[in-house]
């Protein structure tokens, strides 16, 4: 069996969390850690 890399699941969970973030001012609305701050 292959093993189980975090790949997709990750890209999923970021998505969601720069869904959320939309409208915030400058980087917290483009990259994953300060728009995880944020949300």
């Amino acid at each position: 069996m292959a093993r189980v890399k975090r790949g997709v699941t990750a890209h999923a969970r970021h998505k969601k969390v720069l869904k959320l973030a939309k409208g915030y001012v400058g980087r917290s609305s483009t990259t994953y850690r300060p728009a995880l701050e944020r949300v």
